[in-house]
């Protein structure tokens, strides 16, 4: 398959690219990864072995759309997409629901001519297709994508998201609403380390492995129980195995496993970027709870350890409202869900709109009958 390449002069300085092949996305990895660190508000989900490792195991052929903004050989602007016709016609960015943040890439120092070629090439680009970017973290780079949109757009709520402070697990446990909280964790803590557990980071030549080792643990902590299904298929573990080893060299996550008398009990990926660090997955045997070790004590213990420093803005508990992760007293965080039409697809806004709604009309329908029947 030859790589498509089409350039246009945005401004004098500037020229955009869009690249329709997976040879030529794997060769900007470098580049890439140089403007990554640029950005700001770059999450892992950003990072170039994450999108790319993504694309090779869910992209479908013909449905690359990855826009790119150069002044010269460098990258200031970076929006990877693809294109879906279901529901509705649309451009997507890559990363798919196992992503938990969506954005673009922008140079910190853009002076607003990468956004505003990067608005420019998106309307050229969706032509009758709607721009929806889903799951974008408040001050995600695309908002300034879509301050210059010229097109009807609108902005509504997505999924919500909780966060802690960068800080350490002292720092941690006296957020915790009452001292006798902060003594019951205490007790966990030395309950681990009466238990004997250990802690070890994993070399980039082994995270293969221990990946390995955590979708196993992964699978067995969740038997007999409803699971996320896609964490279970093999594409996914392709996925993270081929995304983790770089991403660890890069520094933009990091593998822990925890061992009993050198016996692996527990494995955790943590992804990390300049604005977060997060857990993404773990897998732990069932026998540490009988053992009375508590693992979302021990998990967190090993995620603070990377933001303790003040390397990262954000601990972040990703997606998801679960009634365990409110014990720590995180901030509720709800991603944006970016629309974007030209005037001929303003249809299709409205259609999406309606869909939200709808949605969110049957969330309210389907809590008021659970509350009902526990009432």
């Amino acid at each position: 398959m030859t790589a498509t390449a089409t350039a246009r002069t945005a401004s004098p300085a500037l020229t955009v690219e869009l690249v329709t092949d997976e040879d030529a996305f794997a060769a900007l990895a470098p580049a890439w990864g140089r403007l990554f660190e640029r950005c700001a508000a770059a999450t892992p989900f950003q990072s170039h072995a994450w999108l790319h490792s993504w694309w090779l195991s869910y992209g479908r052929p013909g449905r690359l759309r990855l826009l790119v903004v150069r002044a010269g050989r460098e990258l200031l602007g970076v929006a990877p997409l693809m294109l879906v016709s279901r529901p509705l016609p649309a451009l997507v960015p890559l990363g798919g629901a196992i992503s938990d943040y969506t954005d673009v890439l922008l140079d910190d120092t853009d002076d607003g001519r990468a956004a505003g070629a990067l608005a420019e090439a998106l309307a050229d680009v969706a032509r009758t297709a709607l721009v929806d970017f889903r799951e974008v973290r408040p001050g995600g780079a695309v908002e300034r994508v879509y301050d210059r949109w010229r097109g009807p757009r609108r902005t509504v709520p997505d999924s919500p998201c909780l966060e802690l402070p960068a800080a350490s697990m002292d720092e941690l446990i006296t957020r915790l609403p009452s001292g006798k909280s902060g003594q019951r964790v205490r007790a966990k803590l030395r309950r681990l380390t009466a238990l004997g557990v250990q802690r070890l980071t994993v070399g980039p030549d082994e995270v293969d492995a221990a990946l390995g080792r955590l979708l196993a643990l992964h699978r067995l902590q969740w038997q007999g129980r409803k699971v996320t299904s896609e964490h279970l298929r093999p594409r996914f573990r392709e996925h993270l195995v081929r995304a983790a080893g770089p991403m660890v060299r890069s520094g933009n996550a990091v593998v822990t496993e925890f061992r009993i008398d050198g016996e692996v009990v527990a494995v955790d990926l943590t992804l990390l970027s300049g604005c977060l660090a997060g857990g993404y997955l773990y897998g732990a045997h069932p026998g540490l709870r009988e053992r009375k070790a508590d693992v979302a004590v021990m998990l967190l213990d090993a995620c603070a350890e990377h933001t303790g420093g003040g390397a990262h803005g954000t601990l972040s508990l990703l997606r998801g409202d679960e009634p365990y992760k409110h014990h720590w007293r995180p901030e509720r965080v709800v991603n944006q869900r970016l629309l974007m039409a030209r005037g001929r697809t303003a249809p299709l806004l409205t259609a999406a709109l309606c869909g939200v709604t709808a949605r969110q009309r049957g969330r309210e329908v389907l809590h008021r009958w659970r509350d009902r029947g526990q009432d």
